[in-house]
């Protein structure tokens, strides 16, 4: 490359004269566009909203858990209730009786609950658990969720969690 050529591409200040370096101080420290701004926005919306998807999905897995975690309490609670009256609440008495004592027949004469510390017979999605006796494959009983859709069957959170899966 030619010398002469490299030093008129150069930044020579002692060439300008003094509206040229006011012109080009000006540009330089004149700040954000509003179309930088705009650019700026937009990366940001877009990371957060990526974000925030990510996050969705965990608050699905969460809600998938805490089903079956509560599943699992209202199991101990109606083995609590089995060990102090000799049966199960029938499903008329539902499990409500882990609450309050039943009313309908058979009613227990040895009822020591309540069984469980909160009357919240709901699963996350906002769908009443579902308890049947006998349960099936020989169990005692089922308790269970329809899952995310509230409707038997389905896939991923929308799947039913029972209370003898693991």
């Amino acid at each position: 490359m030619n010398r002469h050529f490299v030093k008129a591409l150069t930044f020579q200040p002692a060439l300008m004269d003094n509206n040229t370096m006011d012109e080009t101080r000006r540009f330089y420290e004149a700040g954000w566009t509003y179309v930088e701004t705009i650019i700026v926005v937009t990366i940001i919306v877009i990371l957060t909203s990526a974000v925030g998807l990510t996050g969705m999905r965990y608050v699905e897995k969460a809600r998938v858990s805490t089903t079956a975690n509560e599943i699992a309490v209202l199991s101990l609670a109606l083995d609590s209730y089995y060990l102090d009256c000799g049966s199960y609440p029938t499903e008329e008495q539902s499990l409500e009786a882990l609450w309050s004592v039943p009313v309908i027949s058979p009613v227990p004469s040895k009822w020591d609950g309540p069984y469980i510390t909160k009357k919240d017979f709901t699963d996350p999605w906002g769908n009443a658990y579902h308890y049947r006796i006998p349960g099936p494959n020989g169990l005692s009983y089922e308790i269970f969720s329809f899952g995310s859709d509230g409707q038997e069957g389905g896939e991923g959170t929308d799947a039913d969690i029972f209370s003898w899966e693991e």
